[in-house]
């Protein structure tokens, strides 16, 4: 399945993958601050979110598509940066094309098998029960208050809610999309040289301990200020300036191995 994307700038490609709650549309002001450093920036959705609307019986994992749509655009070598389910996504095209990652960012990671804590458990809870109740809106509210910063300006929780209400609706009609399966940890291990692992301040402690999980305990989480589960949302010009130092300074082989908040 080919996915739909936003593209800018030329050189390096940079592949942007959202989240669960999201669609490419979260990394649209990325594009040109990417473009403007010299790289080429390429954001997709993912198959059920946004304008991917998989064909009927569709059942490929995500990382394919992204892999066949990166190879339609003559896109052979990449970085590639993810937010939640597109941090698993990544890892996922990490495993399975190792020689064509260059380097890999995820943001906001946990294994589906990781136990749940209380509140990052309500607040999946009040989502789905609202949604089961037909109640759309309250849905869409109870999803913006889970992940966006409660100090976020209002254009982007209602950027959020654009997006969130749009993958619910879509989800609607055409069902839940295919899940996205947790790499083998051990098949992670070759990655974590050119790996970064970023969780928000404000984030559920679910992802904390994901991203920690992810370094195997080697330190180097990288703490986002200011910023919930959709870091790049929250925070798009401290994003971008941490991909652009990552990009630039670790291109294969340096792992960020002490704290970082700005």
């Amino acid at each position: 399945m080919l996915l739909p994307h936003d593209e800018l700038g030329s050189g390096r490609p940079v592949v942007l993958l959202h989240a669960r709650p999201a669609d490419r549309t979260m990394w649209r002001g990325h594009l040109p601050l990417l473009a403007a450093a010299g790289f080429r920036a390429i954001a997709l959705d993912l198959p059920g979110h946004g304008a991917a609307v998989p064909p009927a019986h569709h059942s490929a994992p995500p990382a394919e598509d992204v892999l066949e749509t990166l190879g339609h655009l003559g896109i052979d070598r990449f970085d590639v940066v993810g937010n939640s389910l597109g941090a698993l996504v990544a890892l996922q095209i990490a495993v399975a094309a190792p020689d064509r990652v260059r380097s890999l960012v995820a943001i906001g990671y946990r294994r589906h098998d990781q136990p749940r804590t209380d509140a990052f458990a309500a607040a999946l809870r009040r989502e789905r029960d609202r949604l089961g109740a037909g109640d759309l809106d309250g849905a869409v509210q109870a999803g913006v208050e889970a992940w966006v910063s409660p100090d976020a300006p209002a254009s982007v929780k209602d950027h959020a809610a654009a997006m969130l209400r749009g993958n619910l609706e879509l989800r609607r009609v055409h069902g839940e999309p295919p899940r996205a399966a947790d790499p083998d940890p051990l098949e992670l291990r070759p990655l974590a040289a050119r790996m970064l692992v970023v969780v928000g301040e404000q984030d559920f402690p679910d992802f904390v301990t994901g991203g920690e999980a992810l370094l195997e305990g080697a330190g180097g989480l990288v703490v986002a200020p200011g910023a919930a589960h959709l870091v790049p949302l929250d925070q798009p010009e401290w994003t971008c300036g941490l991909l652009q130092g990552f990009l630039r300074d670790r291109p294969a082989g340096h792992r960020v191995r002490a704290d970082r908040t700005a």
